[in-house]
């Protein structure tokens, strides 16, 4: 079984088991916790409800297309759980409902379906559901945090031993010129690239041939220019309007699974964003 699958199945055998606790210790929605025939129901709720949060889990994955992932960073996962709790909190309130009116109806009228049983159900669980939802974004917030402090720490580690082995690839002493549709160019040695920015039908290119920050401005797309720098090592789109030179870059910052990267002699830090995210990590941890 892999990791996250496993986490799913601890995830909802334990909100579930919440949920039917609450029933169980409040005697809620007609279960009386003192008769041995209750424990032996509320375990069938309980299976149901792992069983309910699956058909939710299917929903939430192939309907609204966020399938479970442990690496998109905690904001991913608490949205998700969010939307998850939305659709899932109705589908249980029914199943209890449900359960009262086919299993229990016969023994007491007031268990049959009724609107005003599923909204006292729903408000049960709308209640539970707020009280766990807490608990596992606290659980999630501060695990992913500490995960993506390490990674950050073991990412930078790597750029400065790249800076430190100064491990450049053939040519890139040598010169490069760029083109653009019209009759301008610029030429810059390209461990001197710092960065590439799209400003409309334009792309401005950043380098630093002294100690100072030079820039030209071609009339190109992006495409463009990261086709002509593609065979160098360390070159990388890290954003649809951004190219960096990872050799370049002083640090790398993160903050909630949003990445920019510092670089030196720069004002603005350049921006991550989270469709490049892992093409930037695995870059980094090849130069």
């Amino acid at each position: 079984m892999e990791k996250y699958q496993k986490e799913i199945l601890i995830t909802r055998l334990t909100s579930v088991g919440f949920f039917v606790l609450a029933l169980g210790v409040f005697q809620a929605l007609g279960f009386n916790a003192h008769i041995w025939e209750s424990y032996l129901h509320l375990l069938a709720i309980w299976v149901l409800g792992v069983g309910v949060c699956y058909v939710t889990e299917g929903l939430v994955r192939f309907v609204f297309g966020m399938p479970p992932s442990l690496d998109k960073g905690v904001n991913f996962i608490i949205r998700r759980n969010l939307v998850f709790q939305i659709i899932n909190t109705p589908l249980e309130a029914m199943m209890v409902c449900g359960y009262r009116h086919f299993i229990l109806g016969h023994r007491d009228p007031s268990f049959l379906f009724s609107w005003g049983n599923f909204f006292q159900c729903l408000a049960i669980f709308a209640f539970c559901s707020f009280a766990i939802g807490m608990y596992w974004r606290f659980k999630y917030r501060s695990r992913f945090l500490a995960a993506e402090l390490e990674e950050t720490r073991l990412l930078n580690e790597r750029l400065i031993k790249a800076r430190t082995e100064k491990k450049a690839d053939s040519g890139a002493s040598g010169k490069i010129t760029l083109t653009g549709s019209t009759s301008e160019s610029v030429s810059f040695r390209i461990s001197d690239f710092l960065y590439a920015e799209s400003i409309g039908n334009y792309v401005k290119v950043y380098f630093l041939p002294s100690d100072r920050v030079d820039s030209s401005t071609l009339r190109a797309t992006m495409n463009q220019v990261e086709n002509a720098l593609k065979d160098y090592s360390g070159v990388v789109r890290c954003h649809r309007a951004f190219l960096v030179n990872l050799r370049q870059v002083d640090r790398l910052v993160s903050k909630s699974g949003v990445i920019q990267l510092v670089i030196k002699n720069c004002p603005e830090p350049i921006p991550v964003s989270r469709s490049h995210a892992s093409a930037v990590k695995e870059s980094i941890n090849t130069i």
